[in-house]
């Protein structure tokens, strides 16, 4: 009868220290995250300001080095492509900084994890909250960066309508997206950090295959568009771009989007849950 009884509290100690995985093991770190997201919020607001402690302009420094970027790109790439500068200025500039907001998040979140290793061992915290932390860093700096494109959009006389407001939907949409992307790239990349760099370079060629410094009208004839409908950066973009331009994202955009938003979501939660518990070991 006492091997009975011993045999029984082994086995639920073994219960007890088994990790549990699966679905419900992800949707209750993301939803206790999403429930805390106040400290996301702290933490990515104090990021971005103790980069800029002690400077006089401050995180505006951001807006000032965008700006400088497009310029210069604007002045050379419109000469190349003899480009009217009038429209070839605010289509690349609205471009240019939804691409850093997109292509930045994305590397910052392959270090997500990494990068809170201290946090991660020491402190009982869901890991979703890094994830957050980083988005949140991101949008705050999209928020400075934007604030150029309706001064260069007034300066060569466009004009904004009320399609403009499609732009809330779109950017929660590509929120949403980036989310789960950072979340599997700081899964993978915890556990192979080469994976980096590799995210890097395919961000990089990613670049100059979306329609960012070149117009879609300035292909040649011959050339397929194919490969750009194919592309979910450039859906991702004019999820945001259209609506500056006074244009709603096309029903291809949002289908494209919304599909990559449910199906990746679905992947990265069985994913997340099954992988989560070994994270803190491979850091």
């Amino acid at each position: 009868m006492s091997n009975d009884v011993f045999d029984k509290n082994i086995h639920s100690i073994e219960l007890l220290m088994k990790p549990k995985s699966g679905v419900s093991v992800s949707l209750q770190d993301i939803g206790s995250a999403l429930s805390k997201y106040r400290l996301a919020l702290i933490f990515g607001w104090q990021d971005v300001a103790q980069r800029y402690r002690r400077s006089r302009v401050g995180a505006f420094w951001l807006t000032l080095n965008m700006a400088v970027f497009v310029t210069a790109l604007g002045a050379i790439f419109g000469t190349i492509f003899q480009s009217n500068l009038a429209e070839f200025l605010p289509y690349l500039c609205a471009g240019v900084i939804t691409w850093s907001f997109i292509s930045t998040s994305l590397t910052e979140g392959c270090t997500s994890f990494s990068s809170s290793d201290g946090i991660i061992l020491q402190v009982r915290m869901p890991l979703f909250t890094h994830i957050l932390r980083a988005l949140w860093r991101n949008i705050i700096i999209f928020a400075h960066n934007i604030v150029i494109f309706p001064i260069v959009l007034i300066t060569f006389g466009g004009s904004i309508n009320f399609n403009l407001i499609w732009i809330v939907p779109g950017f929660i949409i590509l929120c949403i997206n980036l989310a789960w992307v950072m979340l599997l790239l700081a899964i993978i990349c915890a556990r192979f950090r080469d994976m980096t760099q590799v995210v890097t370079n395919i961000l990089q060629v990613m670049f100059y295959a979306t329609p960012i410094m070149w117009m879609v009208k300035v292909l040649p004839d011959h050339v397929s568009r194919d490969f750009i409908n194919w592309n979910p950066f450039y859906h991702f973009v004019e999820l945001v771009r259209a609506p500056l331009f006074g244009t709603a994202p096309t029903m291809l955009n949002w289908a494209v989007t919304l599909g990559f938003m449910i199906i990746g979501w679905l992947l990265t939660i069985v994913f997340f849950g099954k992988y989560r518990w070994r994270v803190a070991y491979w850091l």
